[in-house]
């Protein structure tokens, strides 16, 4: 009984965590950019009481075996690189990438990537994220532009008054990951690669699988906040069950023990 118990609590434990990120997702409902984490469970080791296929008898097997479960954990929490819908900001520094991957931004010696294209400019005319970091390659803005155009595949010409002819600033590439699901979330909308993702591959904007940049745009969440409620209520309704059966196991131990 006291093994029913323990796979009892890891249930409760994983429907915890599962929890956890469905409260994550549904703050971040309106986060610019936000990837959705989507909670995976694993069954824990089994006790092999019976073998499949070992001896019953003599000259006989077991057609079926017999195992015993010990529960279950939480194995990852994968986000769902999904596109979220585009929001219309007609504001020249949004950018936002249509289809795969992500921005580059220089954070210290190391870049970051971020699907959250609200930049804008520093004193400098540097264009920077709202915590600073210069988006890569850097691009600066040259006083008294009068209007910026960035174009789908990232080239960036500013018009500037008194010419004719508008001046190239240069160009913002888009990055791509082999398995950007492995990447590590940093926060502030941030990501750092790992071994797991693979390193980035800075590709021009829409060239192979690099999505087209979108001026005037940011990427909404692609958070559904229905179907984040029907997880909940799943979660619940299974963290319920699990501790019911720590509390039928409780009375079948207490009358085990009312035995004389």
């Amino acid at each position: 009984m006291i093994r029913a118990l323990n796979t009892a609590a890891t249930g409760m434990s994983a429907q915890e965590q599962q929890v956890n990120s469905i409260s994550n997702n549904i703050a971040n409902a309106n986060t610019t950019g936000y990837k959705a984490q989507r909670t995976e469970f694993e069954d824990l080791l089994y006790e092999t009481v019976e073998e499949a296929g070992g001896r019953s008898s003599d000259g006989t097997q077991y057609t079926v075996g017999h195992q015993v479960g010990s529960g279950s954990k939480v194995s990852a929490t994968r986000r769902l690189h999904t596109m979220g819908s585009p929001q219309i900001t007609n504001r020249p520094y949004d950018l936002m990438i249509m289809g795969d991957g992500f921005f580059g931004v220089q954070a210290g010696n190391q870049v970051l990537y971020t699907r959250d294209g609200s930049f804008t400019v520093d004193a400098q005319g540097v264009m920077k994220t709202k915590h600073g970091y210069p988006i890569v390659p850097a691009i600066t803005v040259p006083p008294n532009t009068k209007s910026l155009n960035i174009s789908e595949d990232g080239k960036v010409q500013a018009f500037i008054s008194g010419q004719n002819q508008p001046v190239e600033l240069g160009q913002v590439p888009v990055f791509t990951f082999v398995n950007p699901a492995g990447l590590s979330d940093r926060g502030g909308n941030l990501a750092s690669r790992t071994p797991s993702s693979g390193g980035a591959t800075q590709r021009i904007a829409g060239e192979e699988n690099a999505g087209v940049i979108q001026q005037g745009s940011l990427e909404s969440s692609n958070v559904s906040v229905m179907a984040e409620m029907t997880n909940l209520i799943k979660a619940q309704r299974a963290y319920e069950m699990n501790s019911k059966v720590m509390g039928v196991a409780d009375q079948m131990l207490q009358t085990v023990n009312n035995i004389r």
